[in-house]
């Protein structure tokens, strides 16, 4: 068969060995990152210092937004998968988000204020919705670039994960150095011209995502209209529901358990046997990741103002804006992600590569081991040296190495075609959950001293200290349960949707270990 007729074709050529199309992917998220973690960055600080919250109701804000964030791509997921398609669902999201940055720049006059803070939730609600409909479906195109057993996937994601990372660092780096510096509209008006240029990428070089993420059917234009008309009025329902963080809340429990059962409903009943265990690892994989990001994201709420606080700061002479070490981790996954991809990659062909339940538990231990670390590094004086800011993201890093390219991999790989923005929406989800449970850790290092300058010291590292013993005791149930939850896998039998066809980078399939810890089905006869 001529390649331009395969499914998976890659007419428009490939670069590094792999399809154009995933680097337009690449150029496109790092920008939306860009501006996602420069306002990131920013945004516990303009809570307390501009709008004068109280660190345990910024946290509990922060968490409320970041929540938001996590939960809106499963509608926009749910829309995309019925209706619009992947790529006209990433294109309204980045018009979304893009006029929420640039609405952040509003300052107003700060404390209170009550029309000046309404705009400031509206900025918000925009960017919430924005994401809904960018960041499961982004995410979903990388896996329609490539057949399901095809070896360069979880390299593909590897690639794509570092350009996320490249637009955080340099988001945080700058954004945040800005508008420390300068002023929050400088930073929050910096992340907006990251945006606009991430819309003008995906939108100009379309055609090498070589007809990927299209309607699923003809779509009228009033019905098309008609869904963004929904987008504008969850706008609406978000700007009230991030004013009333307890709803969010209960927006979680109810929805979450709602969204878990129509899952496993629809793998026991409408899903062959094998299929129906995949969904069953995909959801124990979705619920570990909970507990990670509950704790992982306290590094834009409680650790990013302990190190405003109570870090020395210093270095070669200069005093570093506390902002400025967001970009820390995204520095180390930029450095990092190719020497594990090339680790998995070695260790797969020694037959010792860990699997992708396995490497979940190694990161929840090394997360755990990162906030004990900062707890040791801080008992011998009041200014924690910074050496320990550096080792806990590294920490941190190397954990969300071995879970978040590794999860966002197993989610596509494992869910049929026709759920697998369902099943990417509800991997966000999770992280939703995680998020709103990282507000309510930080709200708890948040008590305020009498002087009411802010949480005190110590308060912060008992509550780290807990949860790092928490997070290697999960890690290490989750390694020893692990073998179990990869039978349930069953790759052995993976195939993909179009199993005659003889696709391109199936060649080694069966034959060359695979990376992250997955492992292909044998190659279809024919």
């Amino acid at each position: 068969m001529a390649t331009a007729d395969l499914p998976h074709g890659d007419s428009a050529g490939t670069f590094l060995g792999h399809p154009k199309g995933l680097f337009v992917l690449f150029f496109a998220e790092m920008w939306e990152r860009f501006s996602y973690y420069g306002m990131r960055a920013l945004l516990i600080f303009y809570l307390t210092k501009h709008w004068l919250f109280s660190d345990s109701q910024a946290g509990v804000i922060y968490g409320a937004y970041t929540a938001l964030v996590y939960i809106t791509p499963v509608l926009g997921g749910y829309l995309a998968d019925r209706y619009l398609g992947q790529r006209k669902a990433v294109t309204y999201g980045a018009v979304l988000l893009t006029f929420g940055h640039f609405l952040m720049g509003f300052e107003g006059n700060g404390g209170q204020d009550a029309a000046s803070l309404s705009i400031f939730w509206l900025a918000l609600a925009f960017i919430i919705v924005g994401s809904g409909f960018l960041k499961a479906n982004i995410s979903v195109i990388v896996g329609q670039l490539y057949p399901r057993t095809d070896v360069r996937r979880d390299g593909a994601y590897t690639i794509f994960y570092m350009g996320i990372n490249l637009g955080a660092f340099l988001g945080s780096l700058l954004c945040g150095y800005l508008g420390e510096t300068y002023g929050w509209a400088y930073g929050f008006g910096a992340a907006g011209v990251g945006m606009l240029l991430g819309l003008i990428v995906f939108v100009g070089f379309k055609p090498l995502l070589l007809g990927r993420g299209e309607p699923p059917k003809a779509l009228a234009k009033g019905t098309e209209w008609g869904l963004y008309a929904v987008g504008v009025a969850a706008v609406g329902a978000c700007w009230w529901m991030v004013q009333n963080q307890a709803v969010v809340g209960y927006l979680l429990g109810g929805f979450g358990l709602l969204l878990v059962a129509y899952v496993l409903f629809t793998a026991v009943v409408k899903l062959e046997p094998h299929d129906r265990d995949r969904i069953f690892a995909a959801m124990f994989l979705i619920l570990g990741s909970i507990l990670f990001w509950a704790l992982f994201e306290q590094a834009g709420s409680s650790l990013n103002l302990y190190t405003d606080r109570h870090v020395d700061r210093t270095i070669f002479g200069f005093e570093v804006p506390a902002s400025v070490f967001q970009s820390v981790n995204a520095a180390y996954i930029v450095l990092l992600a190719p020497v594990f991809a090339a680790a998995w990659t070695w260790l797969g062909k020694k037959g010792l590569e860990p699997s992708a339940p396995a490497k979940f538990g190694l990161a929840l231990m090394q997360l755990g081991a990162g906030f004990l670390v900062l707890v040791a590094g801080a008992a011998n004086g009041v200014a924690t040296p910074v050496l320990f800011i550096f080792l806990i993201y590294l920490l941190h890093t190397t954990g969300e190495l071995c879970l978040s390219p590794v999860g966002l991999s197993a989610m596509n790989r494992l869910a049929p075609a026709h759920m697998a923005s369902l099943i990417m929406g509800t991997w966000f989800f999770a992280s939703a959950t995680g998020n709103f449970a990282a507000g309510l850790i930080a709200a708890a290092t948040g008590s305020e001293k009498a002087s009411g300058e802010g949480a005190g010291q110590q308060v912060v590292l008992d509550v780290y200290s807990q949860i790092g013993w928490i997070a290697v005791a999960v890690g290490i149930g989750v390694l020893v349960i692990s073998p179990l939850i990869r039978k349930l896998m069953h790759l052995d039998t993976l195939r993909d949707d179009n199993v005659g066809d003889d696709l391109e980078g199936q060649a080694g399939v069966g034959v060359e270990p695979q990376q992250a810890g997955i492992h292909p089905a044998t190659r279809p006869a024919g």
